[in-house]
């Protein structure tokens, strides 16, 4: 009994020592996007970065999209210099995986504005933030700090305007950007889970 608590406690502290955390240092990780070019999250220090955790077939992620809201933030915060990528962690087996093909064809009729869409099928650099849902949002500032890590908004619910919530990935920029702390720093992720291979 003594033995297995004790693996318990060694595997839940490896664990949290790869989890990220805000005020910390995010994570560096190299991916390679839809068009076959690589991505190296270090390659944009001194700049603002946003990740998102992104599957469209999930209704609350859809419904970011289907109303325009997403593409307005990510618009809204190129036009700003932010560098937005968006992270696809759904594995090859799963009806929601999109080839490279496909997912060029989604980012251009859904007008995307974000940096980069990275193939993470492997589930790489989703199990290295610990992304739990899509939409799931994480905010860099320019030093390579994390500085927030949870919901894009306030309204968990697929039907609403998304319009009409508090955006705290918009906050946290805004504050990063205007030389303050971030207010709200840690929220509860919600949507669907991240169709890992595992």
């Amino acid at each position: 009994m003594k033995t297995t608590l004790t693996l318990v406690a060694a595997l839940t502290l490896a664990m949290s020592a790869f989890a990220v955390e805000v005020g910390k240092p995010a994570p560096d990780f190299t991916g390679t996007d839809i068009n076959g070019k690589t991505f190296k999250l270090s390659d944009y220090k001194g700049k603002i970065v946003v990740i998102e955790s992104y599957n469209s077939d999930c209704p609350y992620d859809a419904n970011h999209y289907k109303t325009g809201a997403m593409q307005e933030t990510q618009k809204d915060l190129a036009a700003k210099g932010i560098v937005w990528l968006l992270v696809d962690s759904v594995n090859k087996k799963n009806f929601s995986y999109r080839t490279a093909e496909q997912a060029r064809k989604e980012f251009a009729d859904q007008k995307m504005t974000a940096t980069a869409w990275i193939d993470d099928n492997a589930g790489t650099i989703g199990h290295l933030y610990g992304m739990e849902t899509t939409p799931h949002m994480f905010v860099i500032a320019a030093d390579g700090t994390l500085v927030y890590d949870g919901a894009i908004d306030n309204k968990p619910d697929p039907s609403h305007d998304p319009r009409t919530a508090r955006n705290y990935v918009k906050e946290a920029v805004g504050d990063l950007l205007a030389g303050k702390p971030v207010e709200v720093s840690s929220t509860k992720p919600y949507g669907c889970s991240v169709k890992y291979a595992d």
